[in-house]
């Protein structure tokens, strides 16, 4: 480990995942070496029209690419590794993950098209790594994904503790264990700060074990008298297995629809992480051919997402699969705040084909457990941890609120808890803490291939053309004298239906016309004046007779 300067500082930050949920990027810094956990991506809010993700502005890490010594992924949830390929193609840094984390990165890549470039180094809970003056290992946790992984940082300044994303799950699916000791072993040792997960920093007690499950299943396959089909997220590989299991003990077999749910399936299967029976598989095609009580259709959807397999089906456009009366679903996840509506759109589009749904909260303790802790785990995390600084990460401000007061009930001193946003620091040196700078963070929209093309400025016209509609006013004037030689002509979309506006559109022509004239008469030729004086005489117009403000883009031409 590198000497100790008196001048040197360590920095932690977020770049995504604190104040909200998703695109989580946490950075620890200590002189020139940069370490980076996670780079994960999040679904668009309601009022970012047409966008299709967000990953974080890693600006920050651009201007310091030299110091950057590598990004570790804690698990591979898209929240977590779904802004990779942006990333590297930005900073071509080395990745660190486990085994199933890997492939499914490498997954991402080759899509990318940088799986050839990227360094991916494979890591386990036994790793140990010097990333210049920080080392890093690593401890298992329990989590709705296999080799999910909490990060120990070591730096001159002391050891920083990332979670990752954790509960504690005493009977897990895989029989893989957290790993308690390991844990206790690095609280005992003296714990500068800890970075923690705060998604059910909300909910009393414990979460249930996901083994819960299997049971459940198992007894909703065995009651249902045709065919089940199971919805939850592609990446909860434990779900994936007891999906499985249940299928085998009922003698039905599987047919896995929805493009992230096959590549999961394939990816895991392939490393080990799921025991499919040979012949247990089916194609899509099959399943109408097979008697109804002897098949299960495992699909994508559970977020209500209007591309997804289940909802196609729900709305009878799936190619292969429909749903017939009497069949069951399940949808074995929680919406995703933000999702409840298009959820409860499907559940009411699969029930209108008089299918048996199984959702929400009447059946949530039997088909869906959360992969993250409640209150009591949280509390035990800390205990064991007994850091010196709290900085809860990962989740909503409110969120973030809860889990401060559950640090503070376990001992922790109030001012030793920081609540930050993405971009604010916080600076360690001498064993003391403060806020420090704020560093460039935000929103980056991908939109198709444009990435970050799409700012506030367009996503606002966009609002407004969807709000009011738009109107183009094409006048064409003569270079000598700068009379109207055509026009104007007013075309509108998504303003007023033309033909019954007649009237309407003939006064806004009249308006634009005299408009000019009087401009003219003034003098005033410059195309900008005109352009704004047409605008604000049509706008006053517009807004007199319908309330609106439809956007106004006037285009004149000299001939």
């Amino acid at each position: 480990m590198s000497k100790k300067n008196n001048q040197d500082k360590l920095l932690i930050f977020a770049l995504g995942g604190v104040g909200e949920i998703g695109k989580n990027m946490y950075v620890v810094q200590y002189a020139n070496d940069i370490v980076v956990v996670d780079a994960g991506l999040k679904f668009p809010e309601e009022d970012m029209l047409g966008i299709d993700i967000v990953i974080p502005d890693i600006t920050y890490l651009t201007e310091n690419r030299d110091k950057v010594r590598g990004i570790l992924i804690t698990h591979g949830h898209e929240d977590h590794i779904g802004g990779l390929p942006y990333v590297l193609k930005h900073l071509n840094v080395p990745v660190y993950g486990t085994k199933l984390t890997l492939g499914l990165i490498e997954g991402k890549l080759k899509e990318a098209g940088l799986l050839g470039e990227t360094k991916r180094i494979l890591i386990n809970s036994e790793s140990e790594l010097q990333l210049g003056s920080i080392k890093a290992s690593f401890f298992k946790t329990n989590h709705s994904i296999p080799d999910s992984v909490g990060v120990c940082l070591d730096t001159p300044e002391g050891t920083v503790v990332h979670t990752g994303d954790f509960k504690f799950d005493h009977t897990p699916v895989n029989n893989q264990y957290a790993d308690l000791q390991r844990i206790a072993d690095i609280g005992k040792r003296g714990v500068l700060a800890l970075l923690s997960d705060s998604t059910n920093a909300e909910r009393p007690g414990f979460t249930p074990s996901e083994s819960m499950i299997g049971p459940e299943l198992e007894d909703i396959f065995r009651k249902s008298p045709q065919r089940v089909v199971v919805a939850t997220f592609a990446s909860n590989v434990h779900r994936i297995q007891q999906v499985i299991n249940a299928a085998m003990a009922t003698r039905r077999k599987i047919a896995v629809v929805g493009r992230s749910m096959v590549n999961v399936v394939t990816i895991a299967s392939e490393l080990g992480y799921l025991d499919i029976p040979e012949g247990m598989i089916i194609e899509p095609e099959e399943v109408n051919k097979m008697a109804a009580d002897r098949v299960v259709v495992l699909s994508t959807g559970s977020q209500g997402e209007p591309m997804s397999a289940l909802t196609r089906m729900a709305r009878n456009t799936h190619r292969k699969i429909d749903i017939l009366p009497g069949d069951t679903v399940i949808i074995a996840a929680t919406p995703i705040p933000g999702n409840e509506r298009y959820v409860g759109r499907t559940v009411d589009e699969l029930m209108r084909l008089g299918a048996n749904v199984i959702y929400g909260p009447g059946s949530i303790s039997g088909v869906h457990v959360s992969g993250h802790g409640s209150q009591e785990e949280l509390k035990l995390m800390i205990n064991l941890i007994r850091p010196k600084f709290f900085i809860p990460i990962h989740g909503e401000f409110r969120m973030l609120r809860s889990h401060a007061l559950l640090g503070e009930s376990v001992g922790i001193e109030k001012e030793n808890i920081f609540l930050v946003d993405n971009g604010d620091t916080v600076e360690f040196q001498g064993g003391n803490a403060r806020k420090g700078n704020k560093v460039p963070a935000g929103n980056v929209l991908i939109d198709g291939l444009g990435v970050g093309d799409v700012g506030n400025i367009v996503l606002r016209d966009r609002k407004l053309l969807s709000q009011d509609g738009i109107l183009v006013v094409v006048v064409t004037l003569s270079k000598q004298d700068g009379a109207i030689l055509s026009g104007p002509d007013i075309i509108s979309r998504g303003f007023v239906y033309v033909r019954e506006s007649e009237g309407l559109l003939e006064e806004a022509n009249r308006i634009v016309t005299s408009t000019l004239h009087k401009l003219m008469n003034d003098n005033v030729n410059e195309w900008a004046s005109l352009k704004t004086n047409v605008k604000d005489a049509l706008g006053r117009f517009l807004y007199e007779q319908t309330r609106r403000r439809p956007m106004i883009l006037p285009i004149i031409m000299e001939v």
